[in-house]
């Protein structure tokens, strides 16, 4: 499903005493083509927007616009429609892996980019620029800076370059992509470790907060006064592709629903290793995700009991709590997992060895808990498209 042009969402006033925030994501959806040794293993949705979409839409939260760019060939049912490029076809990126060398991405056509006159004629509390493939231009990224109060950008949107023959991606230095005057408006600036480098960190940090993704290490959130290490979480990597978009899909969701800053890029990490765990797009089991609203509600009364009388602006400093709440979502994440792999045993194995197996994968998960390390090496969480 499509649309022409972009249909404004009104705001609504809710049911309950919170107020719900306005949120404007923008990036174009992609066709992403998975191959390893020449062999392709999968076709799937990608672009940022899409795995952003599927953390916010499960975490339930409301007023949620995007816009985003297909061409007439797009192949997938989405929750929130695009705008019909009928001038162009779908961005489309080929991902290479092989067991010897690194992933290496291609863009291999592009869709049209995303126009300030794309954007709804309407504020919003919080903005999301999340290009995969050059499609938001210097001009796009001003107007979303004009309508939206706080705006998170990942830095791949704006040093992504592709090369003119075969589309592989590299980047470039930040200071000349033609977006760095702009960086003193941006309120969070994403980048993973593999981009870091052409960020400039120590001088992004001055004009906002700078959050590097670090795969098997979590994140650093960097900001003028300071910096955190952020922990990550046990896991088994299937697919890197849209980790870092996860990531930033969770981050963003934490601060929208009222976290501290580090309890927000906790649940960034949370998503983000969820998301490794699937080939493309990932579903999220209902139950663990219903363990988690109830843990950041949780997370979210005991921050505001600690802000009162307070000045109630971010706060980048690890917040009282901050590892019982790392623990409490890995704890459900755990907990989740047993109950799959019990309900997937097979049927010839008896009641005591479930038991026992199921005792065996459960208490060794706990002791990761105490000393978090991952069962298999991620080489990058980097949004990928």
């Amino acid at each position: 499903m499509v649309r022409k042009k972009p249909q404004l969402h009104h705001h609504q006033q809710p049911s309950s005493p919170s107020p719900s925030h306005r949120t404007l994501i923008v990036g174009n959806y992609t066709h992403d083509v998975l191959i390893k040794d020449d062999t392709v293993i999968a076709q799937t949705l990608g672009g940022a927007s899409s795995f952003i979409s599927a953390v916010l839409d499960s975490l339930s939260l409301p007023s949620s616009t995007y816009i985003s760019k297909v061409g007439p060939d797009f192949s997938h049912h989405v929750t929130h429609p695009p705008i019909l490029s009928p001038s162009s076809l779908t961005t489309l990126f080929h991902a290479h892996f092989s067991d010897d060398r690194d992933r290496v991405l291609k863009r291999v056509r592009s869709c049209d980019p995303i126009l300030p006159s794309d954007l709804p004629d309407s504020s919003f509390d919080f903005g999301l620029a999340v290009g995969v493939g050059g499609e938001i231009l210097p001009e796009t990224l001003d107007r979303m800076l004009d309508v939206c109060t706080t705006l998170f950008v990942d830095v791949q949107g704006l040093i992504r370059v592709f090369d003119q023959v075969d589309g592989t991606v590299s980047h470039v230095g930040l200071r000349s992509s033609g977006f760095y005057h702009l960086l003193p408006r941006i309120r969070f600036l994403k980048a993973s470790a593999e981009e870091a480098p052409f960020v400039d960190v120590e001088e992004a940090r001055r004009w906002c907060c700078v959050v590097v993704t670090n795969g098997k290490d979590g994140c650093t959130v960097y900001w003028k006064d300071g910096e955190e290490q952020i922990a990550p979480f046990p896991t088994v990597q299937v697919d890197p592709t849209g980790a870092g978009d996860s990531f930033l899909g969770g981050f963003v969701a934490g601060l929208v629903s009222g976290l501290a800053v580090p309890d927000a890029a906790l649940l960034g990490n949370f998503f983000g290793s969820l998301t490794v765990g699937h080939i493309g797009l990932p579903e999220f089991d209902s139950k663990l995700l219903q363990r988690i609203k109830d843990e950041v509600v949780k997370r979210k009364m005991q921050y505001s009991c600690c802000l009162q009388g307070k000045d109630d602006g971010l706060k980048f400093v690890k917040p009282l709590g901050h590892d019982q709440f790392h623990a409490s979502l890995a704890a459900a994440k755990l907990v989740t997992s047993c109950s799959i792999r019990e309900c997937e045993q097979d049927v010839n194995n008896s009641p005591i060895d479930v038991e026992h197996d199921i005792h065996q994968q459960c208490t060794g998960q706990q002791k990761l808990l105490l000393n978090p390390v991952f069962e298999e090496p991620i080489q990058s969480v980097n949004s990928t498209t």
